[in-house]
């Protein structure tokens, strides 16, 4: 059997894709430029690691199931005013979530609290941590089938993986109150346990006519804002002001 054929077979063993692509190409260069055997070595393995990490980053993405990738570069932070830039691009740093604390982003429709929401969190799927996007309402309905199905203990297991869920949504649709009580055990849950990321156009105040329960708001409100930090969107819709933009540069 041959060197390169034994090699192969060896680096398939090893699972060591990217070396087996490589180590050809980096042995001539090394040559062609008097490299040291280690300087070799540690350039192979170097490429074999990037590109790991490369593809653990590229399936945290796909394991989070955002809607669509948003990120900060891409969002205009002068269309509202009342947003805190500087705020926003230090939790970007992903610092919160070893720490277990929640955002909280609150605001009118359209003004870019989805767009963040997935901006932190991919920021967080780049920095190593497992990421789960859901709206409020699927959330619910997801917990209520795994509680129908007696499976509910396992799929929450599951969630206490993720070290950081975003929830998008709160109070566009008003919930029953089995649904209200399941976000409440689910938040309660993750209570200093994991983050979480919560977009909502209503103020804290006005979060019963969603649940209904005053009680189980406060209880939930409670355990959602302790370690909480708060983002307001005010101003004008976001998106209608892109939308603006873009028909002008079109009709230009």
């Amino acid at each position: 059997m041959s060197t390169d054929i034994h090699l192969t077979l060896i680096l398939k063993q090893l699972r060591l894709p990217t070396v087996l692509s490589n180590y050809q190409k980096l042995a001539m260069e090394a040559s062609q430029n008097g490299q040291k055997y280690e300087e070799y070595l540690l350039a192979l393995l170097e490429s074999e690691a990037n590109q790991r990490e490369l593809n653990s980053r590229k399936y945290r993405i796909s394991e989070a199931r955002f809607p669509m990738l948003r990120t900060m570069e891409e969002y205009d932070f002068g269309a509202i005013a009342s947003l805190n830039q500087s705020k926003v691009l230090q939790l970007s740093k992903g610092e919160y979530i070893p720490r277990h604390e929640n955002i909280a982003l609150i605001g009118g429709i359209g003004t870019g609290k989805t767009h963040i929401a997935i901006a932190l969190g991919l920021s967080a799927c780049q920095q190593g941590y497992r990421v789960r996007f859901y709206t409020v309402s699927g959330l619910i309905n997801e917990l209520m089938e795994a509680s129908e199905s007696h499976r509910l203990s396992k799929l929450e297991a599951h969630l206490m993986r993720y070290q950081l869920i975003v929830l998008d949504e709160l109070g566009f649709v008003p919930f029953s109150q089995s649904g209200a009580q399941m976000l409440f055990g689910f938040i309660s849950q993750r209570y200093q346990r994991g983050s979480l990321i919560i977009t909502t156009n209503l103020a804290f105040a006005e979060w019963t006519e969603v649940f209904g329960d005053p009680r189980l708001t406060s209880a939930l409100l409670d355990r959602m804002t302790h370690h909480c930090h708060i983002l307001e969107f005010s101003g004008k819709s976001y998106r209608f002001r892109q939308s603006l933009e873009r028909q002008t540069k079109d009709s230009s």
